[in-house]
């Protein structure tokens, strides 16, 4: 009698199938109120009426537009994007650097052991919460507040960075202060020496190559954001690539987006490299790269800085600040209104569950692309890898704002197009960091049942995965916390949530309002990065 495959490889069983299957339908249940409120329904997509609209539209794109004038203009304003990012960028740092200072209790004489005092401990924690402000606010809805002030153009663009970065840079640099070793630091402050000298001469040399890594990561992101920032008037290539979409004039947005993509690539292999160029030097050499680095990045933020033509005499102005003040007190007092209230309520569990569906559908997307994108099987084809790595940049190279512009014309307006936005642009993102942890795996599980002939899936799915699947979560979590902010906004260009109420009470100078929506915009941001931040510490306990 011959034994069934089963009984003959007892060990390809899964003792936990039942668990499995009693998790995904609570999972199911739990995943049907974001399907509803995102009004996800992807059939539509393929009725023919929609496929007819999508295919005229696609066809538009070709040919891509290739005038000698249009492409000069295209050059032009790439650069206003990069200039834009880097001056945004040294004003965050400007921002960043001190309230780094006040905030990281390392540097802190009253934090030492038997010296704790209550006034200095109150300052940490406030600009802790002015950090907390500042990150959690959107840079495009700065952006739309500076616009009102200083008008279009990018001078309304460098400061949304310089403030949101600003805090986003503050908030890492101390958590990066506060991980090292210590001793050295408590050692100058207990012999008198100054805050800034503890810093300079303790935290500094031993933490400058993950603060300066840290730094060429966001200054890469704000380029992404310089263009997004563009939508709402705020200069560079996505305030042209807005005027061409709302004409149909889809090869001129076709060249644009070809033009970003590559500017976004460029600028990862910068970024990569800079990243790496510590780590490669010599011991001797290291602080000539460093120099060499810094004086380049001077001279870019010179030159940015000159080029720009920012509006500093009118944003300092006597009037300019009256008029800022008279526009700050518009906002007061909120709209509390019952009636509103429950908008607002609605705006945000849309903007939670776009949030949501799309991170989770991301996930699912980019660990499918996962596996044919990283070298765990050798004997796949590079070519494949190749193409699912580009496929996976150009996914994260346009940022979400731009992918829900574009998948309006196919959705419709509302929030499903802004959840097929978010799971595009993040399947990009998460399908390259799940390949690279899938590649750092040990090799050791799988290669064991390799040699017993189990096939590449359940390698994977038996071996691989569990090892890697604390790291997988942590990184959809960090991911959730970055689309409740671009959730948030994504409604400008009419993708739901409470970023379409924004724009549609700012659009009316209903300030009250506007500041209501503001608020639930900050707590939403907060609750969900300490939610996420309790997770991921669950995760690495």
């Amino acid at each position: 009698m011959t034994a069934s495959p089963a009984s003959a490889h007892p060990a390809l069983r899964d003792p936990a199938w039942v668990g499995r299957i009693a998790w995904t339908g609570v999972a199911l249940v739990l995943l049907w109120p974001l399907l509803v409120a995102t009004e996800f329904k992807p059939w539509e997509l393929f009725e023919a009426r929609n496929l007819k609209v999508t295919g005229d539209f696609l066809a538009s794109f070709l040919p891509p537009a290739h005038a000698p004038d249009f492409l000069l203009m295209v050059a032009r304003e790439t650069w206003r994007t990069v200039a834009i990012a880097t001056a945004g960028m040294a004003l965050a740092l400007l921002i960043a650097v001190p309230l780094t200072l006040l905030a990281t209790s390392v540097l802190s004489v009253s934090a030492l052991p038997g010296r704790m005092a209550r006034l200095p401990f109150a300052l940490r924690q406030l600009v802790r919460a002015l950090l907390v402000v500042l990150r959690s606010v959107p840079e495009l809805v700065w952006a739309l507040v500076f616009v009102r002030v200083v008008g279009l153009g990018p001078t309304a663009g460098v400061l949304a960075i310089a403030l949101t970065y600003g805090g986003m840079l503050g908030k890492v640099y101390a958590e990066i202060l506060e991980s090292g070793d210590t001793h050295a630091t408590q050692t100058l402050l207990r012999n008198g020496s100054s805050r800034l000298q503890a810093f300079l001469y303790g935290l500094l040399p031993q933490n400058a190559a993950e603060l300066t890594s840290y730094t060429v990561y966001r200054w890469e992101c704000a380029i992404r954001s310089s263009v997004v920032l563009g939508f709402v008037g705020a200069g560079g290539l996505g305030q042209q690539l807005d005027n061409s979409m709302k004409m149909f004039h889809g090869g001129e947005v076709l060249t644009m987006l070809a033009v970003f993509v590559a500017l976004v690539a460029l600028a990862d292999a910068v970024s990569a490299s800079l990243r790496r160029a510590p780590t490669r030097a010599g011991p001797g050499h290291r602080w000539n790269a460093g120099a060499i680095a810094a004086a380049g990045a001077l001279l870019l933020a010179a030159v940015s800085f000159a080029t720009l033509g920012l509006q500093w005499a009118q944003f300092f102005s006597l009037e300019a600040l009256r008029s800022m003040g008279r526009f700050v007190a518009e906002f007061f007092p909120p709209d509390l209104a019952t009636a509103f209230l429950l908008k607002v309520w609605m705006g945000t569990w849309e903007t939670l569950a776009m949030s949501a569906l799309g991170t989770l559908l991301a996930a699912l997307a980019g660990l499918a692309l996962a596996l044919p994108a990283s070298r765990l099987h050798e004997a796949d084809a590079a070519r494949g890898r190749g193409v699912t790595r580009l496929l996976l940049n150009a996914l994260r190279s346009v940022p979400e704002l731009v992918w829900a512009a574009l998948l309006l014309i196919a959705a419709g307006l509302g929030p499903f197009a802004g959840t097929l936005a978010l799971a595009a642009h993040t399947t990009g993102v998460l399908g390259r960091l799940f390949a690279e942890a899938i590649e750092n795996a040990p090799p050791g599980p799988g290669d064991a049942l390799r040699a017993q002939g189990v096939g590449n899936l359940r390698v994977f799915l038996y071996a691989t995965l569990p090892q890697v699947l604390p790291q997988l979560m942590s990184y959809t979590l960090y991911r959730w916390e970055n689309n409740i902010r671009a959730a948030a906004v994504l409604g400008v260009v009419g993708a739901g949530g409470l970023g379409q109420l924004l724009a549609f009470h700012m659009g009316l100078f209903h300030m009250g309002k506007t500041a209501t929506i503001l608020g639930a915009m900050l707590l939403l941001v907060a609750l969900v990065d300490l939610a996420s931040l309790l997770a991921r510490r669950a995760l690495t306990r």
